[in-house]
């Protein structure tokens, strides 16, 4: 049985006042937008990037502040990429955009052998191409797509395979200094994220470059949290929860605490002991 116009458009409705709600809030927990900020809204053409460009520009339209919206969408030339569907989405919406166009696919496919991942090569000339953009273009902040899940299975990558605890910052420098990076889905769920694009029908296009290599890494977390959340409804909040609530002198990190020159204070009586 199909969902009415009607349900659709409810369900938009009420997801859509909750993730701009949470979208909100990590704005302004991490300061990431601020009156007079040129901001470039990265667009992929995935769930995630629609969304936060959607929900970005509703609260343009409500916030007390003003501020610059410009999305920009990399063409990586690969083949098959239907270079007219975000062009012709965001001229419908009326939205100041740009294309850069950048043949980073032809070298990830030469560099990279074909039983290996594409994502990291293909993920860091992206991300050149983008902040060299952004610098050039006057930018201040650059806005990527990453939801709370995308931060909690980055926390698990870097455990498991880098031996770091690590995750992605809502807001970030880059190392160059050049750009500020802000994460506004940072407080959104993927699963709700996954509606609410289902319930907007945004014109989605998928990633042929890596979207076909089975085993990655991420999608072995992705399992594996998917069955904690199983088993135990809440765990991914109290993961997330826990990136927010560090205790430095509680783990083994030499240069974030000083181990080496902790000492007992002179003097002091045991609690609840009266001297």
């Amino acid at each position: 049985m199909s969902a009415t116009a009607e349900d659709i458009s409810s369900t938009a409705r009420r997801l859509g006042k909750r993730l701009r709600n949470q979208t909100g809030r990590a704005i302004q927990d991490f300061k990431m937008i601020e009156d007079g900020d040129r901001v470039m809204v990265c667009l992929s053409g995935g769930k995630d990037s629609y969304t936060m460009l959607d929900l970005l520009l509703q609260l343009q339209r409500a916030a007390p502040i003003r501020f610059e919206l410009r999305a920009v969408n990399l063409d990586q030339k690969q083949p098959g990429f239907p270079e007219h569907v975000l062009p012709e989405y965001l001229e419908s919406l009326g939205v100041d955009y740009h294309v850069i166009e950048q043949d980073t696919y032809s070298v990830v496919k030469r560099v990279v052998p074909e039983n290996k991942s594409f994502c990291g090569l293909c993920s860091r000339m992206r991300r050149g191409a983008l902040y060299e953009y952004a610098h050039q273009e006057g930018f201040n902040k650059i806005a990527l797509g990453h939801h709370r899940d995308d931060i909690v299975e980055t926390l698990f990558l870097n455990l498991f395979n880098g031996g770091r605890l690590k995750a992605m910052p809502p807001k970030l420098k880059s190392d160059d200094g050049r750009n500020v990076v802000i994460r506004p889905l940072a407080y959104c769920q993927e699963s709700e994220i996954v509606r609410y694009a289902r319930a907007r029908d945004y014109p989605i296009i998928p990633c042929n470059l890596c979207g076909s290599q089975d085993n990655l890494q991420r999608q072995a977390i992705k399992a594996m949290l998917a069955e904690w959340e199983r088993t135990a409804p809440g765990r991914i909040d109290s993961i997330f929860t826990a990136i927010q609530n560090v205790s430095p002198s509680q783990l083994a990190d030499r240069d974030l605490f000083d181990f080496a020159g902790l000492r007992a204070d002179a003097g002091a009586t045991p609690e609840n002991t009266t001297p």
